[in-house]
């Protein structure tokens, strides 16, 4: 099946990294290559780097950047592994970072990938098939109070100890090993009067186990850290994110490594040191507009952040 996925933010998270011709970049999430390629198109004598962990996006991208050979170079990894990826490739230092954090349209629309409520499909939800974990083995494996935690705190679900009890009850009969038989479960553990008409009541719960599959969110910080430490003065991280966890987490690090001071409030002078290293460039985030928003309603999430190294 063809790769499909609209970008999201497509000009304004390029735009705001403010591309130099000559410049070494890095988009961390390639997916369906639409950062990747307006970002390649700005360059001249420089060099784009594109991260993706999803086999199924570098076959699809292979095509994508003819003409441009000499100029982008494709890694099969997590973007966590920047700095060592990077090294191998002989690259100390970066001009701009792009991270489009979550999961693609592409896996979410090929049902034997399993990350879909929507579709029957076996409980995978792996970004990159070599994980050793998947959705079956959080389900079938993982205790009442890891799944009750990590329901609650991924997918901010309030029926969470709930979901977790019955899927317990549930795989006592057996493995419970597709998606409808997990969204079976979930339904019957959410009552009917208490969800939301406007929003499956799956989608929490399968937001949640797909964040512990990938460690998504145990990334981010580090990453981000990595980006800027390997940064060039007035280069930009720009991070698109799709819910809550994410935004929270670029929010804070950015913040984080914008103070100077870090030392505790009850001191009465500064005693660490500490020098902030960027300037956080979007104050508020940057939404979609309307008119993206109606083309494509998956963006209406989104929210872009940005910080420049100082």
């Amino acid at each position: 099946m063809k790769f499909k996925h609209v970008t999201v933010l497509l000009e304004e998270s390029v735009d705001i990294l403010n591309i130099k011709k000559d410049g070494i970049y890095v988009d961390g999430t390639m997916g369906g290559a639409g950062h990747s390629l307006e970002i390649a198109k700005k360059i001249e004598t420089g060099k784009l780097i594109c991260f993706d962990q999803d086999n199924d996006a570098i076959e699809a991208a292979k095509g994508k950047f003819q003409g441009m050979e000499d100029k982008v170079i494709i890694v099969h990894s997590n973007f966590e592994n920047l700095k060592s990826e990077l090294e191998k490739l002989g690259i100390t230092k970066i001009d701009g970072f792009l991270v489009d954090l979550g999961v693609s349209s592409h896996q979410l629309d090929i049902p034997h990938r399993g990350f879909s409520y929507m579709n029957d499909a076996p409980l995978d939800m792996r970004m990159d098939d070599k994980n050793p974990i998947s959705a079956f083995n959080i389900i079938n494996e993982y205790s009442e109070e890891d799944l009750k935690r990590i329901i609650r705190d991924y997918g901010e679900e309030n029926w969470a100890a709930r979901i977790a009890s019955l899927i317990i009850e549930k795989r006592r009969e057996g493995p419970i090993k597709t998606t409808f038989e997990l969204v079976d479960v979930i339904k019957a553990a959410i009552p009917k009067k208490m969800r939301d008409e406007n929003q499956h009541p799956a989608k929490r719960t399968f937001q949640a186990i797909r964040i512990e599959v990938n460690r998504e969110l145990d990334v981010i910080e580090k990453t981000i850290s990595d980006a800027f430490s390997i940064m060039n003065k007035g280069g930009v991280v720009a991070a698109i994110t799709f819910h809550s966890l994410e935004d929270r987490i670029v929010k804070n690090i950015f913040k984080k490594l914008s103070i100077d001071c870090i030392c505790p409030v009850e001191f009465p002078v500064c005693r660490c040191d500490n020098k902030a290293q960027v300037k956080i460039i979007t104050r508020k985030p940057i939404l979609p507009s309307k008119e993206e928003i109606e083309m494509n309603p998956r963006s209406r999430s989104a929210k872009l952040r940005a910080a420049k190294k100082i």
